[in-house]
């Protein structure tokens, strides 16, 4: 490949990687821009697991064998099996040397390795049909993050230095764009998040909440949706300060967390000051009411506060048509409103109490004593 042709290719992979959303579009731009750049009919990214002491698939592209999924979920190798990667970074790399490429073949190293060096890597071409591969170490940070992994099938002409000289130059840009990538991700994730209890918050809540709904009205997806106020937080912060409240509030939010759990994919979020909720797409209304008895019953124990206030409003249940998130949210902040004017200890349910239910009356009434005034969530008037 000439000069023109592979900076054209770096050109191709870093606007790739710039153009993906998300890690995984990234990781696989990063591999197929490698591919194509390389002449390979197969590429794999992976990163190293220091803690785990493996090296595990992020993405598989290209002409894949039986058992290689594009972005597997536990396709990993311990290191010790890839003795070459160790021996980069503990010698050749700690003693001064670049974090060069290497090649690889199914008869053994290539371009320069040692004759009879046969290992897992050499084994795996063998068995997966592949002549050879290019190995480039990425480097992020000043330590080595993982590999650009390239293979040709059996009968392809094999890498050559410069191949491995051009790919030490892909994983740098590889390197480049998962920064950049890690980066976006982290700001989306803290846009997403509430910084004291590490829960999601109340942006985060209105777009699943959002999305949520439009299933329900498509296919009739059960929504139910859990809103809570802690009890006692402001005589907390009055006489205890307000470190200890904070104290408080990260400790339902864990309490929250681990309710939540009983609802499969169910979303924990801190809207503000005191107020939390539960979002649950799919289970049932009688799950989502046992989540909240179980955050009721768990509140009440923890040491500071006094419980929580816990209202539910769910699709499966008679409240009338949902046509939008944001009735949802009244009649669920209604029947919050409730427990707490009950002083109730257990979740008190919208639309449990008959045709003239209290809750649905409460939420649907257009006066200034709806509760759910207090957060207004995006979506259609409803």
């Amino acid at each position: 490949m000439g000069d023109d042709k592979r900076l054209a290719a770096v050109v191709a992979l870093a606007q790739g990687m710039a153009a993906a959303h998300g890690s995984r579009e990234a990781w696989r731009a990063a591999a197929a821009g490698g591919c194509r750049a390389l002449g390979g009919s197969f590429a794999a990214l992976s990163v190293w697991e220091r803690e785990l002491g493996r090296l595990r698939v992020l993405a598989n592209v290209g002409e894949r064998v039986e058992g290689e999924e594009e972005f597997p979920e536990d396709e990993s190798y311990p290191v010790h099996q890839f003795p070459e990667i160790t021996e980069f970074l503990h010698e050749r790399w700690a003693g001064g040397g670049e974090p060069d490429a290497w090649v690889e073949t199914a008869h053994g190293p290539a371009a320069g390795g040692r004759p009879g060096y046969v290992h897992q890597r050499v084994a795996a071409l063998r068995r997966r049909g592949r002549g050879c591969c290019v190995v480039a170490p990425i480097v992020l940070n000043g330590r080595a993050w993982g590999e650009l992994y390239v293979a040709r099938p059996a009968g392809a002409p094999v890498f050559d230095r410069g191949d491995a000289d051009f790919a030490t130059v892909l994983a740098a840009v590889v390197a480049a764009g998962i920064a950049q990538a890690e980066r976006l991700e982290e700001a989306r994730r803290l846009a997403y998040t509430d910084a004291l209890t590490g829960l999601a918050n109340r942006r985060a809540v209105d777009v699943k909440l959002d999305e949520a709904v439009e299933r329900h009205r498509t296919d009739g997806t059960v929504v139910s949706l859990v809103v809570c106020d802690l009890n006692g937080l402001k005589r907390v912060n009055d006489t205890q300060g307000h470190a200890v409240g904070d104290r408080l509030l990260e400790r339902f939010g864990s309490v929250l967390s681990l309710c939540g759990a009983m609802l499969p994919g169910a979303l924990a979020a801190r809207l503000g000051g005191d107020e939390f909720c539960l979002l649950s797409v799919g289970p049932s209304a009688d799950e989502a009411v046992k989540a909240a008895g179980e955050l009721c019953r768990r509140a009440a124990e923890l040491e500071l506060g006094d419980g929580v206030a816990c209202g539910v409003a769910s699709t499966e249940d008679p409240i009338g048509p949902v046509r939008s998130s944001r009735r949802l949210f009244r009649l669920a902040d209604a029947a919050q409103y409730r427990a707490k004017a009950l002083r109730s200890g257990k979740p008190v349910v919208a639309g449990r109490e008959g045709p003239d239910d209290p809750v649905v009356r409460l939420a649907d009434e257009p006066s200034p004593r709806v509760p759910a005034e207090r957060r207004r969530f995006r979506g259609r008037p409803g």
